[in-house]
């Protein structure tokens, strides 16, 4: 695609590139395996550690919301793993430090992208909770509870399917303004505008692609909830890794 005016040109690429992009940064993370999954198992502990005290809590609703927001701040998060691919495609082996106080990511413009994020998902947040509202006049305050409210009751279907839709309209979109800006913005000339409209450039030249690439993100992480969060310690650092390699193949680099 030819660039637009200051904006770095956009590849194409083929409907099977993201499996490319597993395999990729599937051989990064066994290349430097340690830091890599200790980040994950980091996460991992964290992610437990707080739905299982907002289970204990009888905070039903956040548990489930606080679950699936996960997907709006995880490319801020995994901003230690786009250096670590970065230093790995260099021939460089990442360190545990480097991938948690990452240099290049510490400005403003980094900032501006994450408070984009936390504006999303307080937004989705608020529409859970209306869509929650006008699907029951009853408190669910267990867990227990809310999962038979959901899964036994005509209400609770109808508002599975809306919440999913929004929900799943919302991601497609973040997934959309982040797919590229995130590890863009690990190089200090790109500001968050340029990396932005660049995300959004990419994800309008390869469609099809990048709605893959949208999909098996969405299903490696469904897995890793499903396994309580320890898939997270393997996949959350191989999507990073990955991720890095995606951003690669999609924006020409520019001298």
């Amino acid at each position: 695609m030819e660039p637009s005016k200051g904006l770095p040109p956009i590849k194409k690429v083929s409907l099977g590139a993201p499996f490319g992009w597993l395999a990729q940064g599937w051989r990064d993370l066994w290349s430097a395996p340690g830091p890599c999954l200790a980040y994950g198992l980091a996460l991992a502990a964290f992610s437990f550690w707080l739905c299982r005290t907002i289970y204990l809590t009888n905070a039903a609703f956040w548990a489930l919301s606080l679950t699936m927001g996960f997907v709006f701040v995880a490319p801020m998060v995994a901003m230690g793993l786009y250096e670590a691919g970065r230093r790995i495609e260099l021939g460089e082996r990442p360190s545990l430090g480097g991938m948690v106080f990452v240099r290049t990511a510490v400005r403003q413009d980094t900032c501006y992208l994450g408070l984009a994020l936390l504006m999303i998902y307080l937004f989705w947040g608020r529409i859970a909770q209306i869509v929650y509202g006008l699907s029951t006049f009853q408190s669910h305050p267990t867990i227990g509870s809310f999962i038979t409210f959901a899964l036994h009751t005509r209400e609770g279907h109808t508002m599975l399917v809306v919440g999913s839709v929004i929900g799943a309209a919302t991601a497609f979109l973040t997934f959309t303004m982040v797919v590229v800006s995130a590890p863009m913005l690990l190089d200090s000339r790109s500001d968050v505008f340029t990396a932005t409209v660049t995300s959004f450039r990419a994800v309008a030249a390869n469609t099809k692609a990048l709605t893959l690439w949208a999909l098996l993100i969405a299903i490696l992480t469904m897995i890793s909830m499903a396994t309580g969060f320890a898939g997270l310690v393997v996949i959350f650092p191989w999507l990073g890794l990955a991720s890095w390699r995606a951003y690669r193949a999609l924006v020409t680099q520019t001298p």
